[in-house]
């Protein structure tokens, strides 16, 4: 009779560690508290600028007190692809710095979307596409576009059409 051991469905032990760690990291020397920054790396990128008049979205940043109460969260959610077996990586967050690159140059080489301001943002395997575009139909080319990406799971339209929606249907930016 032979013993096999248990699968186990965790992630490797770095995964772990890495937002432990992660959690763990206070500030940088000298900063004060309350600063905002993007404390998981998560991409976010202006893709195009035909439009100047768009309201830039506001980059996903975080301050240490908000990052500490979504690092556990952002393990578990990463986590539960992988251990339903949807997912190659340990963890859906994992695919972003791959996404997201891929999304910029479908995009760029389609062509179609110059007199647009779009950026994107990526959390685990999900994008969001925010900014503006100048025709209604580019906002649904741009969401098949993206979503016939590998590993890309979902896409969110934030988009608007021209420049004069008030207020934005997304976060924008803080003043300068």
């Amino acid at each position: 009779m032979s013993h096999f051991a248990p699968l186990s469905l965790r992630p490797p032990g770095l995964a772990w560690a890495a937002v432990v760690a992660l959690a763990a990291g206070g500030a940088r020397a000298g900063e004060p508290e309350g600063v905002r920054r993007n404390w998981f790396d998560d991409p976010f990128v202006q893709v195009t600028a035909g439009l100047p008049a768009c309201p830039a979205p506001d980059a996903p940043l975080l301050t240490e007190e908000q990052m500490r109460r979504e690092a556990h969260y952002r393990a578990e959610r990463g986590t539960s692809c992988y251990q339903a077996g949807r997912c190659r990586l340990p963890n859906a967050y994992l695919y972003d710095k791959e996404i997201a690159p891929r999304v910029v140059k479908a995009i760029t080489v389609d062509g179609g979307f110059v007199d647009t301001s779009v950026w994107i943002a990526g959390q685990r395997r999900w994008v969001w596409l925010k900014g503006c575009v100048a025709r209604a139909e580019q906002k649904t080319a741009l969401e098949q576009l993206v979503r016939s990406i590998d590993d890309v799971e979902a896409v969110i339209d934030q988009l608007q059409v021209g420049t004069a929606t008030s207020p934005a249907p997304y976060r924008t930016a803080p003043p300068r």
